[in-house]
This record gives C-alpha cells, sequence and structure tokens, in this order.
C-alpha cells in the first residue's frame, strides 16, 4: 500500500492538473477537457511514481517511454509534463497558440517529454508496439506505456496492432484504456458497442483487467502486474468518469470538446481547490 503521505502527494499533484488544464482550454478557448479530468490520475501515476524519466534529459536513453495515443487529450498531458519540469509552467498559457510547443496534439520534435506525434486515433498504439518491438530486438529493459481512448478502439488499426503486440510477445508494452464510456457522439455504446471490452482483449492475446482508474493503488499495483509478466503485452481498462472532479462536467458528452466559459471556469476551478 500506498504510505499515506505519498498518496495525499500524488492527490493533490492530480488536483493541480486538473485545475491546470481547465485553465489553458478556457485560455485558448479550445481544447478537450472531459478526457483530460478522466486521465489525471493515470498520467500522475506514471510520471510521479512509475515510469523512470528524467526532465533534465529528455532523450536519456534508458528511460521508460509513453505515448498518448488519445492525442487529443494533451492538456493534462503538459500539465503533467510541466509540473515534472520538462518545460516551465508559464508556457502552458501559450497552449494552441501559433508557434507555441504546445499545440492541440503531441508534436515529438518540438515538444520537450514528448515522445512521439499523434492525433490521429488508433496510431498511437501502433507507434508504441514499434518503440517496444526496438527495445526488445536491442535488449533495452525500458518500458513502453500507452494510453488509449474507449472510443479510439472502435478504429481498426487499434486491433491490428493488438495482433502484432501478440505475435511478437511484447511484455514490455504496457497500455492503458480511459474507460470513460463517452465519446464526442455520446455513449461509446450506443455509437459502437465495446464491451466486454476486457474479454476482447484477451481474446487477442494480451494481459488484460480492469482497474479504478482514479485509484492511485490500483493504478500502480496493475503496473507491477503487467511487469510481472514479460511475454506478454497488457492493457489495464481503466474505469474513469469524463470530467472527474468538476460536478457539472462529470458525465457529460458535452464536456468531450467543448472548451468552459469565465463562469464555468470560475466553478471548476473552485470545486478542484
Amino acid at each position: 500500500m500506498l504510505d499515506p503521505t505519498r498518496l495525499s502527494f500524488l492527490r493533490g499533484k492530480a488536483r493541480a492538473a486538473r485545475r491546470a488544464s481547465i485553465a489553458m482550454v478556457h485560455r485558448a478557448n479550445s481544447g478537450h477537457v472531459g478526457g483530460s479530468l478522466s486521465a489525471a490520475d493515470l498520467l500522475v501515476a506514471l510520471y510521479h511514481e512509475a515510469m523512470r524519466h528524467d526532465p533534465r534529459n529528455p532523450r536519456w536513453p534508458e528511460r521508460d517511454r509513453f505515448i498518448l495515443s488519445k492525442g487529443h487529450c494533451t492538456p493534462i498531458y503538459y500539465s503533467v509534463l510541466a509540473d515534472c519540469g520538462y518545460f516551465p509552467m508559464a508556457i502552458l498559457e501559450t497552449f494552441r497558440r501559433p508557434g507555441s510547443l504546445l499545440q492541440g496534439h503531441p508534436y515529438a520534435p518540438k515538444t520537450p517529454g514528448v515522445d512521439a506525434s499523434t492525433g490521429t486515433l488508433g496510431l498511437g498504439l501502433s507507434t508504441a508496439c514499434g518503440l517496444a518491438l526496438a527495445a526488445k530486438l536491442r535488449g533495452a529493459r525500458h518500458s513502453v506505456f500507452v494510453l488509449c481512448g474507449d472510443g479510439e478502439q472502435q478504429e481498426g488499426q487499434i486491433w491490428e496492432a493488438a495482433m502484432f503486440a501478440h505475435k511478437y510477445l511484447l511484455g514490455n508494452l504496457i497500455a492503458f484504456t480511459d474507460r470513460n464510456r463517452l465519446q464526442t457522439d455520446g455513449d461509446t455504446e450506443e455509437v459502437m458497442p465495446l464491451d466486454p471490452l476486457t474479454e476482447k482483449w484477451r481474446s487477442f492475446g494480451w494481459n488484460s483487467w480492469e482497474i479504478d482508474g482514479h485509484d492511485f493503488e490500483q493504478i500502480l499495483a496493475a503496473i507491477a502486474r503487467a511487469k510481472s509478466t514479460p511475454d506478454c503485452p497488457s492493457m489495464i481498462v481503466a474505469n474513469t468518469i469524463k470530467g472527474r472532479g468538476v460536478s457539472f462536467m462529470e458525465n457529460v458528452a458535452l464536456w468531450h470538446g467543448t472548451p468552459p466559459n469565465a463562469d464555468e471556469t470560475a466553478r471548476a476551478l473552485a470545486e478542484l481547490a
């Protein structure tokens, strides 16, 4: 179990990252806030507890890699990277501005700490497979983490990547599904049903199980469990709440890609204070 002090630290980091994400999207009047809030605890657990990385040396060869396959949820990604020290927090204020380091989707050549450019849904998992296979062929010991959206898994490329990872026994590939059950058009199970999602991943030869994606102990235990099976990729289906932490955003599809106005931003930040 996590030490209570450490658990409090992680919860505080997640709350701060959610606040920063809301402020970024409001300031830019553009961006994806709902899925950023649902993924906050997963990213905080990875960057502040589970992953080996060095903000002073973003291209350190021995670092763990992270791919944001649901590439539209950059507000939470950039908030966590800035908090870790990859770039100054003040740069968050330039989100989505022309020439900024921080565009609407991750751009690896320009943004410190970003390992792959993503945005077109489905591509991130394929990229992660390539990185994981390359590491395996070199005998490297780092892990490749990837965060997928659930609506993204309606894309055929996801399942091509799933077959690839199983064929090459990519046990160094650890994936999460942000299972918030909402996408831009509404409920995932109405748009294109995914359930039984965990069983689907198992049928493709992956380790797969469900966790509470807002419980840090479950997240970290899942990562340890995935690392204990070195010859099999893992998909951890993290049940989350879209808009987590802001009462009027929770479980509301509208907040997939709608920026909050000034009053809504103030209310949201007050709830996360």
